[in-house]
């Protein structure tokens, strides 16, 4: 059976196309894609993210069951509020899922994971927890809406209750905070997202979560289905996973090498098959495409290079820059001249550096 989040009525009173994600009944657009993408880059765009699982762990160890668990350390998390995007590995260093990690005080931090990955995410989590006597506890009590664009921060602030606004307005970036929002409901605030735009993502308890929606779209933030979501976090170089990145891939041939610190004297879950890695040579690279010709670069699709065959991992339309761009994995080495087989055409592709986009303009080189 699909779930449903508190807002599916909301989504399908406005016409939204909705579509199983995850095992969730979510909108993959209320009309035209473009037009949403557009709406976030440009403007500020609002998206249903209630699917994601909101996890409180709980306990005077939790500290340090998060050095154990995350290749990232929590060790940098000083200052209450404050957030870090991290993997959680396996036995072999694959990657089980992405997450965000918030820090409340050294007994109570909060992970945000995956939809798709709900149900094996708790699981692991539950059993590394038991030897460090962490309380597990998820919050299916809560909705999350991402609001997201140029204007989305001033957006929202305007919404805030007059005393919380200055607070939030100075928020820094991956830091969150509680404030008050229409009629006084209380919201977390966080300034993270998904899409390369500034703003929030903004957990609130689901009887609140409609008003919330309406008073956005009130202040003229525009709904955004998954469509748009996928396309801006493609052009923004960020991951999806099981599609990027899996139990199977390992951070350093997921391009993730920026999320995983191999700091001293800390044994995370995963470490010896990252450091065995490194060690014999990474044997396969996450690289950024652009078609410059007429065609749709898609998941799946073969990638041709000096060193062997590779794959297409991520690939779409990218509005901003009117062109197909893609993530591909693809034997290390020199690639040499690049081409990728759509439909037993081999259609050459530049390799670039990516985030794509930046700042809602194409990055140098694109």
């Amino acid at each position: 059976m699909t779930d449903k989040t508190v807002l599916n009525a909301t989504h399908r009173a406005l016409g939204a196309r909705m579509v199983d994600f995850g095992g969730w009944d979510m909108p993959i657009n209320y009309g035209s894609q473009i037009e949403e993408h557009h709406a976030v880059r440009r403007d500020a765009g609002m998206f249903d993210v209630s699917h994601m699982t909101v996890i409180d762990l709980h306990g005077a160890r939790t500290r340090e069951f998060l050095r154990h668990l995350l290749a990232n350390s929590v060790d940098k998390l000083k200052v209450a509020g404050k957030a870090l995007y991290s993997c959680m590995l396996n036995e072999r260093g694959g990657v089980i899922d992405d997450l965000i990690v918030y820090y409340f005080d050294d007994s109570h931090f909060r992970l945000v994971v995956n939809a798709a990955t709900r149900a094996k995410d708790i699981a692991w989590i539950e059993r590394q927890a038991r030897a460090f006597d962490v309380e597990v506890k998820e919050r299916p009590e809560f909705a999350m809406i991402a609001v997201q664009g140029p204007n989305a921060r001033a957006k929202v602030i305007g919404l805030l209750h007059e005393a919380d606004r200055l607070r939030i307005e100075k928020l820094g970036k991956f830091s969150a905070a509680a404030a008050q929002g229409p009629r006084g409901m209380p919201l977390f605030v966080a300034r993270t997202g998904y899409t390369g735009e500034d703003g929030f993502e903004i957990i609130v308890p689901e009887e609140h979560a409609i008003a919330l929606w309406e008073a956005l779209a009130k202040a003229g933030v525009v709904p955004a289905g998954l469509g748009a979501r996928d396309t801006l976090r493609l052009e923004a170089g960020m991951n999806l996973y099981g599609q990027d990145m899996d139990e199977d891939v390992l951070p350093w041939e997921a391009n993730l090498a920026w999320t995983v610190a191999l700091d001293e004297g800390r044994d995370f879950i995963g470490r010896a098959a990252l450091e065995a890695q490194k060690a014999a040579g990474v044997p396969r690279a996450m690289v950024g495409l652009v078609l410059d010709d007429k065609g749709v670069l898609r998941h799946g699709q073969k990638v041709l290079t000096a060193q062997g065959e590779g794959e297409i991992l991520s690939g779409s339309f990218a509005p901003t820059l009117n062109k197909a761009v893609a993530f591909a994995r693809i034997p290390a080495g020199d690639p040499g001249d690049i081409r990728v087989d759509i439909r037993g055409r081999e259609v050459p592709v530049r390799l670039v550096k990516y985030p794509f986009v930046r700042d809602g303009k194409p990055c140098e080189g694109i």
